[in-house]
């Protein structure tokens, strides 16, 4: 095992400050690659304007140090603990809060986070159960891996989840992600990327799917058969015609990955979370010995 340092959590704090900050100015490269894709082969006036819009952000973002959308999202954090490292947990959580609301002060960032009833906002981008930390465990590692993805509500409020019965099968689960991906239309920004959920319980399942829309863009599910399924949905998606921003095109969807779980014997869940065409996210692997490699 080894011994973080008290500072270790400090750096913790430096870094996921910079995660949300940069990750709302810089879009992934695979992200880019596949806008610029899109653009190259769209045949619609309307849609080659859009991307050309979307091209011009990017550009801005990155050159010129500015924010690509005012949406600064919930922000959200996949944190993998290395099994070799010795951390003390609360400390490691109420370091990666602290990042959050000083990335909101010292930016300023726009805190998108309220109270659900009150609606209170306490300009710091956190609250009651947010940021959203989701923690699992590498064995044989000695690294912190902390993915940070800020998902805006344009596509968060495109968020679906049912619970279908094994003998739906898979046209159920290629009935229920088409139905909600045509019936969200223009509303989460697309080209999106569709993440979709399959088996586990209802909450897995959601997450599941949200998990999905981080992966990068070409990569595809290990499982052949998750592999074919991403793929006959990912064209059949585009087929649709919905087109950036709802307005007519050859590209929705810039991909569509798909992650699982198994499941109980008499159930079948599905759910759906889309990511609009920026897929903000910034890793970050951090060592004890005060190392940190910054990357998507």
């Amino acid at each position: 095992m080894m011994e973080t340092p008290d500072s270790f959590y400090a750096l913790v704090e430096n870094v996921c400050r910079d995660l949300y900050i940069q990750s709302l100015k810089e879009i992934p490269p695979d992200v880019v690659e596949a806008i610029r894709r899109a653009a190259k082969t769209e045949t619609k006036e309307v849609a080659k304007r859009i991307f050309s819009h979307y091209i011009k952000s990017i550009e801005l973002g990155r050159d010129e140090n500015m924010i690509v959308c005012q949406d600064t999202g919930i922000p959200i954090y996949w944190v993998e603990i290395g099994g070799n490292l010795r951390l003390d947990g609360a400390r490691l959580t109420e370091a990666i809060i602290r990042g959050t609301e000083r990335a909101t002060h010292e930016h300023p960032l726009r805190s998108s986070i309220v109270s659900p009833i009150k609606r209170e906002n306490r300009q710091t981008s956190t609250g009651q159960r947010i940021p959203i930390i989701h923690y699992d465990f590498v064995s044989d590692s000695d690294v912190l891996d902390i993915l940070f993805m800020p998902k805006g509500s344009g596509s968060e409020n495109m968020s679906f989840m049912k619970m279908l019965v094994p003998a739906d099968g898979v046209n159920g689960i290629k009935r229920f992600v088409l139905e909600h991906v045509v019936g969200a239309g223009a509303k989460p920004c697309p080209p999106t990327i569709v993440g979709v959920g399959i088996g586990g319980s209802s909450d897995l399942c959601m997450t599941l799917a949200k998990k999905a829309t981080a992966r990068p863009l070409g990569s595809k599910n290990p499982d052949p058969d998750m592999a074919a399924l991403e793929t006959e949905l990912f064209e059949a998606i585009n087929q649709t015609g919905i087109g950036p921003q709802g307005l007519g095109g050859n590209t929705t969807a810039l991909a569509v990955h798909i992650e699982s779980a198994w499941t109980h014997i008499t159930c079948n869940p599905v759910a759906v979370n889309m990511q609009c065409w920026r897929a903000e996210r910034r890793r970050a692997k951090l060592w004890p010995d005060g190392k940190v490699e910054l990357g998507f």
